[in-house]
């Protein structure tokens, strides 16, 4: 694959590009004030721009004063983008944007993003940064920009150190190039190993069509976990734990439920109350200051250990009987929901990967996954047990792990493992949370499933018609019902082969099968093993 080379002008300009998106996104003030002028500080020198010039600038399209030396390193194309990004514009709700501020989370980003950009008298802009963002939000007669941003900003001019803003961007392009590169050859890898179509025509069943099966779904409420339970009308089933992600609930993936049930498993889809949309809808309203409390990193897989617990003292009794096999048990997750089907599965936490790692720097902080992972040094030590020995095989989609268990926690795991990761991922970036991840297993049965082009919603069902946060279709990514497909199809094969112990159904874990799912707008690739180019 060729690897696009950014010369020193075009990072300049990504640089200029990034501080604009930065200010943009992250921004408690006194009001009457507002910036006069943006200082750029490139170590010892430093350049200052009118706010009024920028403002002109934005307006007509004329380089006034200061503005006028851009013309001089940058195209008119670029010029022109840089323009656009100074009123590029965000529908955002000023209660959204105050309540995840004061969360930790928010203030890990602002104290780090603080450093880039200071308050004239060059001290971190943290408070002003967020007293600017919450009063440009609420502002009715202005849009949500960057423009918007410095009429709040609480100090006469605001500080951008651009040497720091250049190393993020640099890091940044990096890691789009590295991933670029390993999802082309991730793709070589696995079709140079596929085979003839036809070399699967004798496989039993059709994993992407609904199975034989009946079966009937229960709500059980009363549990420690609410729980949907999908069973099948057989005796001695194996069983298949659905844990969903940060904002998720029953709802986000009951249709892998239901075309498991079809095929023979019964599927418990639980519910984390610390952590499903009733959480966010609390923090949104005001009704707690945490996006997830930092428990919620053990309480998920102890709460999950104590619902099998339940259930099978459950199947005792009339209400189950003998209808779930409690020594075939696997589970599926996405996301955190896939953070802890892996410490269920046997991953252990690392503290020397999260001492090392956390907090993280300002690069680093563009994989939002590391501020929840960085949360367990908050806990109190040592963690409970979180694997169970119960769970038999795992598939985790979109996992946040990287620093939470590190190389030496992702070893421990002794299950079969299915890690499916979306190359467009930008909340668990494919790189650093699942392909290298995946890299640290030493289990023999181990896959990874690449979407290509995938995000990290492709694979959530949203609900139409509900009072929940509706995710951008740009960041739901293309085509979110074929990705849905590959999680029906690889659910059914990689847990008959793994759970129920039907080997014939090997034969669909292998790029052979999986290029015949594969579709050009999501092209799928599936792997055993990844030699990392680094």
């Amino acid at each position: 694959m060729t690897i696009r080379v950014w010369t020193r002008q075009r990072l300049k300009f990504v640089a200029i590009l990034l501080a604009t998106v930065l200010l943009q996104s992250l921004w408690f003030a006194l009001p009457g004030h507002s910036a006069e002028r943006v200082f750029i500080n490139f170590g010892p020198l430093e350049r200052s721009i009118a706010v009024a010039d920028l403002e002109t600038y934005a307006r007509t399209g004329k380089l006034n004063n200061e503005l006028e030396s851009l013309s001089r390193y940058f195209s008119p194309e670029q010029l022109e983008q840089f323009r656009n990004a100074l009123t590029l514009s965000a529908d955002i709700d000023v209660v959204t944007v105050a309540q995840f501020l004061y969360t930790p989370q928010g203030e890990a980003i602002l104290d780090a993003l603080g450093e880039v950009v200071q308050t004239a008298r060059q001290l971190n802009g943290a408070r002003a940064i967020r007293g600017a963002l919450i009063l440009a939000a609420a502002d009715p007669d202005a849009d949500f920009n960057v423009l918007s941003f410095l009429k709040h900003f609480p100090t006469e001019g605001a500080r951008v150190d651009l040497q720091q803003v250049s190393s993020v961007a640099r890091e940044v392009l990096t890691t789009i190039n590295q991933t670029q590169q390993t999802v082309a050859q991730i793709g070589q890898q696995a079709t140079a190993a596929a085979g003839e179509a036809g070399d699967i025509a004798s496989a039993p069943g059709n994993p992407t069509k609904l199975g034989p099966y009946r079966w009937q779904k229960q709500s059980l409420d009363q549990l420690t976990l609410p729980t949907d339970l999908y069973l099948p009308d057989e005796q001695n089933v194996p069983l298949v734990i659905i844990s969903h992600g940060l904002g998720g609930d029953r709802s986000s993936f009951a249709y892998v439920a239901e075309h498991l049930a079809s095929h023979g498993f019964a599927v418990a889809v639980v519910e984390h109350p610390g952590s499903s949309s009733d959480q966010i809808e609390a923090l949104l309203t005001g009704q707690t200051n945490e996006a997830v409390d930092p428990e919620e990193m053990v309480r998920r897989a102890t709460s999950i250990q104590m619902l099998l617990d339940e259930l099978a003292a459950a199947a005792q009794g009339s209400a189950l009987g003998n209808r779930i096999d409690f020594e075939r048990i696997g589970g599926l997750g996405q996301s955190f929901g896939a953070y802890t089907m892996l410490a269920l599965a046997g991953a252990t936490v690392n503290p020397a990967s999260l001492e090392q790692s956390c907090p993280p720097e300002l690069s680093s902080q563009l994989n939002l996954s590391l501020l929840l992972q960085c949360s367990v040094l908050r806990l109190p030590q040592p963690l409970p047990t979180l694997e169970d020995r119960r769970i038999k095989a795992a598939i985790a989609i979109n996992p946040l792990d990287s620093v939470v268990f590190g190389e030496a926690g992702m070893a421990n795991i002794d299950v079969p493992i299915l890690i499916v990761s979306g190359s467009a991922d930008t909340v668990t970036p494919a790189l650093a949370e699942q392909i290298r991840p995946f890299t640290w297993l030493e289990v023999a049965e181990r896959y990874l499933l690449l979407i290509k082009n995938g995000t990290h919603f492709s694979t959530i069902f949203e609900q139409p018609d509900t009072d929940t946060l509706p995710v951008p279709a740009q960041a739901i990514g293309p085509s979110p019902m074929t990705a849905q497909g590959y999680i029906e199809a690889m659910s059914v094969a990689f847990f008959k082969a793994h759970l129920a112990g039907e080997n014939d159904y090997r034969q669909y874990l292998d790029q052979t099968y999986v290029q015949t799912l594969s579709q050009p707008e999501l092209p799928l690739y599936l792997v055993r093993d990844v030699a990392l180019e680094e």
